[in-house]
């Protein structure tokens, strides 16, 4: 949306600009499982447009009308220099900060589109669709991405829904983001999203989110 900014945690404004999020769908077993989808061979990639971001602590107003909107929690790696056909190394020294996201879901159109072999872009990419949080310096998080983990939760109304560790990831954050470089370039701004554990499930009116990264990050939404 026109008024979302890239911003650390402790308010400061990152000026740089939102040009696309990348997500990969898929890159925790067990949520593919749960959804009876098939693990997959290749990371499977998409994007949300620059007008699908709002903040988190923005109250969510999911569509009304085309059905469930499901939650999916997301560490979201946030890209400071540009990448293109990088290393792991190179893509470990673009990362800028990390935050959370939620990737939200049209699931009833997701679901008709996926039996009629079309794109996502109608379930994934509509005006709010990809809340993200504020974000943490990436130095100051983790030292070595290649050996350290980060592990992320949501609870709803109080109750634990969804846990992530990146160990868990099948594509881990530094091979995800080198092979997105060599299909397309990331910018200073863009944003990857890197698959949701399991635990997803539909927005419900009234409802309070909580999400956790690590002990560094802790923001709350609801929905109305």
């Amino acid at each position: 949306m026109p008024d979302y900014q890239h911003h650390w945690k402790d308010g400061n404004t990152i000026h740089l600009p939102l040009g696309k999020i990348v997500c990969i769908g898929r890159n925790y077993a067990e949520h593919a499982r749960e959804l009876n989808n098939p693990v997959p061979d290749e990371p499977l990639l998409f994007i949300k447009p620059a007008t699908s971001a709002v903040h988190i602590t923005r109250p969510i107003d999911p569509p009304k009308d085309q059905g469930e909107v499901h939650f999916e929690t997301e560490l979201a790696v946030l890209i400071g220099r540009e990448l293109t056909n990088a290393s792991e190394t190179e893509a470990a020294d673009a990362i800028l900060g990390f935050g959370l996201a939620l990737d939200l879901t049209l699931r009833d159109v997701q679901s008709q589109l996926k039996a009629q072999g079309h794109p996502w872009e109608r379930a994934k990419a509509f005006d709010g669709a990809c809340p993200l949080s504020p974000f943490v310096d990436a130095a100051t998080l983790v030292r070595d991405l290649h050996n350290d983990h980060l592990t992320f939760t949501l609870d709803i109304d109080g109750h634990r829904q969804q846990s992530g560790d990146t160990r868990d990831m099948l594509l881990p954050v530094l091979p995800l983001i080198a092979h997105i470089s060599h299909h397309f370039s990331l910018l200073p701004g863009d944003v990857v999203l890197t698959g949701t554990p399991a635990g997803v499930g539909p927005l419900a009116s009234g409802q309070t989110l909580a999400l956790e990264l690590d002990d560094a990050l802790f923001v709350e939404t609801r929905v109305i």
